[in-house]
């Protein structure tokens, strides 16, 4: 198992991003947490099977209807042995 942080900008606040990052992370059984930060953007720490990481990152790209991703950044990242997908206030 191995982790990942990421940072999607773009119109990605206002249009579910998290919910739908949610749902999608719970389907592909990747573990960790997503947020909105202050500059606009949505930042996501993702643990799981690489295959399933990369199926997820993936789809971040594209986001849920409403969003328009402008880029998707990735970087490795330490995994904390998530219990499961949470989304963070």
């Amino acid at each position: 198992m191995t982790a990942s942080h990421v940072t999607i900008t773009g119109t990605v606040q206002g249009v579910w991003f998290r919910g739908w990052t949610k749902q999608q992370a719970d389907a592909l059984g990747v573990t960790g947490w997503v947020r909105n930060c202050p500059d606009g953007s949505v930042e996501a720490h993702l643990e799981g099977e690489d295959a399933a990481r990369a199926a997820l990152i993936e789809r971040l790209g594209a986001g849920p209807p409403g969003a328009r991703v402008a880029d998707v950044a990735v970087a490795p990242a330490a995994t904390t042995d998530c219990a499961g997908f949470e989304i963070r206030h």
